[in-house]
């Protein structure tokens, strides 16, 4: 019999998140420990009230599954137990976890994984003035970091993107426009993105826009965040998109995302892995997938006031894994 604790956690963020539907000042999680013959296994997944979800409904689903993670519930048996998004992650991600220690293993053997001594990502420049963002995207660059993801809502664009990349001339730039652009004026946007080094555009028109991309001639990549949620959502990208962002909250866990960067690739897809806000707990989960993604963006940990101990090896655009496990 497994012993089982959910709760909620909140970390205070040292500066505010902005993008293009809002500010967050702090990280609001969902955990869950599994314990089973004297191994515990921990899982995290952040809420999006993008996908309808909260902290509350997050807590009931999981809790619904209270008595079945006691008896055993399996990974397996989860994916059809719950749909895809953040209280499958927890549960799935505390499952992976319980499994490694149980076996003694890391995440990396458990899914044949090489481990790299270092993974390099992206730093994201939250929405700001110009000046504020060059200045944040140029402390990034100074303190190490090589890729920055720049935060776009609909005003500003040329503003914004010009400042920063006279700030960070020699940086990859990738752009987040998180839905908030329009198909009018889009084609001359990806031609300043382009013009401006911008190396990909992510989600720049709402989910359900997807078609204005079809026959859509663009002089970079443009990649599916909202758009892409599990392998069911691949039909629909076809010929509209040359990459998807994978999220465990989005899939539901490292078990569906494993299979989606796969099919993707299968597809012809090129892979982005991400993050929410959230702790080191959080991005721990998704590392096996690193080695699949073309860009890595998992600097959650990084904008919180204190991380969870002991926490992953950060530094500006990195993370450190040299003689470590993850």
């Amino acid at each position: 019999m497994r012993s089982v604790k959910v709760y909620p956690e909140a970390w205070p963020l040292h500066t505010p998140f902005v993008i293009a539907r809002g500010a967050r000042r702090e990280a609001g999680v969902i955990v869950v420990e599994l314990e089973e013959e004297g191994c515990k296994g921990v899982g995290e997944c952040t809420p999006y009230p993008r996908y309808g979800e909260s902290e509350a409904s997050v807590l009931a689903q999981i809790t619904t599954l209270l008595d079945e993670l006691q008896q055993g519930l399996t990974r397996e048996q989860l994916q059809q137990r719950l749909p895809a998004g953040a209280a499958r992650n927890a549960i799935d991600s505390a499952l992976w976890d319980l499994q490694s220690r149980k076996q003694g293993d890391n995440l990396w053997m458990l899914t044949n994984t090489p481990m790299p001594p270092v993974i390099e990502m992206a730093q994201t420049v939250s929405i700001d003035s110009p000046e504020m963002m060059a200045s944040g995207a140029l402390a990034l660059w100074q303190n190490g970091a090589r890729l920055l993801k720049i935060k776009m809502d609909n005003s500003l664009i040329t503003e914004r993107l010009v400042a920063v990349r006279a700030a960070v001339p020699e940086a990859t730039l990738i752009v987040d426009a998180n839905e908030s652009w329009h198909a009018e004026g889009l084609a001359a946007r990806c031609q300043l993105l382009a013009d401006l080094g911008v190396v990909m555009l992510e989600q720049p028109l709402p989910a359900g826009d997807d078609a204005m991309l079809e026959n859509f001639i663009h002089p970079l990549p443009v990649c599916a965040d909202e758009s892409c949620h599990t392998r069911a959502s691949l039909p629909m990208l076809a010929g509209r998109y040359e990459m998807i962002n994978i999220k465990l909250d989005k899939t539901g866990g490292l078990t569906e995302a494993l299979a989606l960067a796969t099919a993707a690739k299968a597809a012809g897809l090129e892979v982005m892995l991400g993050c929410m806000l959230c702790t080191s707990r959080a991005i721990g989960a998704a590392l096996p997938l690193v080695n699949a993604a073309r860009f890595v963006d998992l600097d959650g940990p990084t904008w919180l006031a204190a991380d969870v101990e002991p926490g992953l090896p950060f530094s500006c655009g990195r993370i450190m894994l040299a003689g470590g496990a993850a």
